[in-house]
């Protein structure tokens, strides 16, 4: 399977189909020869075209570079993510150290987007094979539970999810044993909620909450602790940068979006300076509060929605998922605005933003308090287990 060369000297960078599901790990061969080097490969679903990469020139192309990955943020500018074979492999071997040795992967998500691909990856680097999950009916506890039942004895076995996965998973007794038997179950793309989290320890599964994205090959801070290969600084406002091997040598095609993303310290250390704020705790470990892009701001006054996200979830009966976004507001500017999706069982209709500023009141900040909301029956996604915030401002807007 094959797809358009893009040559570069003696470099051919090929743009690589990836089917969905178990068909998948017929790629394993091909990444392979690209994590040696001299062979790299640019993954795309093979449900869709080919994209059109962004016109590069020689120099675009690092000698070893190994994948050339889409990137899922919310930003609307389509980056194509520089990874070599040195920073893939040190991501890997991070990986591996932090979970305690290597061992046996099961694939639950698509393998063009990086949290996918670094399944099959990690494998390589193991010299194990991976278990795919049979995503004909889409992503189903029982296809999940199948899945887990194939994997090898006696190795270590672990699997990379979405929030959204391990909630599905949680509330299946299949897909809940299925996750027990694992020895780490690694949660990225999205925020994992403290409540998520307590539920599947209450649950004993094993969860390892990951951060990082397409230009730092996929998390490289576990459990709020960076890899022995990662470094983390915040600056004065809590903007987060990211440093160390793993970082992508850039954007293909893009030096203005390199140079502005990418630098090199005084010490030699290669930063990322990504768009999300955060903050460290007692004892060091990294806490997201969201997207610079993400913060609502209310009056002059700042709101990151994930604390107010956590809050909801914690505080107000019978939620199951929510998002706050800011939505415009003639007074204050924007107005922090909540999409909630109930659980089953709930009452339809769902809280309305007094019964939400009742529950929150002293929780949150006056400012922080919900002025919006509406329920839905699902969230909005842009990538795997992603929220697309522009989507739920838009259905604020639609709905009056």
């Amino acid at each position: 399977m094959t797809g358009r060369p893009v040559p570069r000297g003696d470099l051919v960078l090929e743009q690589l189909p990836v089917p969905a599901g178990e068909a998948a790990l017929a790629l394993l061969p091909r990444l392979e020869q690209a994590l040696a080097g001299g062979a790299p490969v640019a993954p795309y679903a093979a449900s869709s075209p080919a994209p059109l990469l962004p016109p590069h020139g020689p120099a675009d192309l690092p000698d070893d570079l190994a994948v050339v990955v889409g990137t899922s943020g919310s930003t609307g500018t389509p980056k194509h993510a520089l990874l070599t074979t040195g920073a893939l492999r040190a991501s890997a071997q991070g990986t591996h150290e932090r979970l305690g040795g290597p061992g046996q992967w099961l694939l639950p998500l698509p393998a063009h987007h990086v949290a996918g691909l670094q399944v099959l990856l990690r494998s390589v680097e193991a010299g194990t094979i991976p278990v795919a999950m049979d995503l004909t009916d889409g992503f189903t506890p029982r296809a999940f539970a199948d899945a887990a039942a194939r994997l090898e004895p006696g190795v270590r076995h672990h699997t990379s999810l979405v929030p959204t996965q391990l909630l599905r998973l949680l509330d299946d007794p299949d897909g809940a044993e299925a996750l027990r038997s694992l020895d780490a179950v690694l949660v990225g793309g999205a925020a994992l909620a403290p409540h998520l989290r307590r539920r599947a320890a209450d649950s004993g599964v094993t969860v390892v909450a990951t951060y990082g994205m397409s230009e730092t090959a996929g998390g490289c801070v576990y459990d709020g602790r960076p890899l022995p290969c990662t470094e983390v600084a915040l600056d004065d406002t809590g903007r987060i940068s990211l440093g160390g091997a793993t970082l992508a040598h850039g954007y293909l095609g893009r030096p203005d979006l390199t140079g502005a993303a990418f630098t090199t310290d005084e010490h030699g250390t290669r930063w990322f300076r990504t768009d999300d704020v955060g903050h460290t705790d007692a004892d060091g470990r990294l806490h997201v509060d969201g997207r610079v892009d993400d913060l609502v701001n209310t009056g002059g006054l700042k709101v990151a929605p994930r604390l107010v996200e956590e809050a909801v979830v914690e505080h107000v009966p019978g939620v199951r998922e929510v998002v706050v976004v800011g939505t415009p507001h003639p007074q204050w500017g924007e107005a922090v605005s909540v999409l909630l999706v109930m659980r089953p069982g709930a009452v339809r209709r769902g809280p309305t933003a007094a019964d939400l500023r009742a529950h929150l009141r002293g929780v949150l900040p006056d400012h922080a308090l919900p002025v919006r909301v509406l329920v839905v029956d699902e969230v909005p996604l842009a990538g795997p287990g992603k929220p697309d915030r522009r989507a739920v401002a838009a259905l604020f807007t639609v709905g009056g």
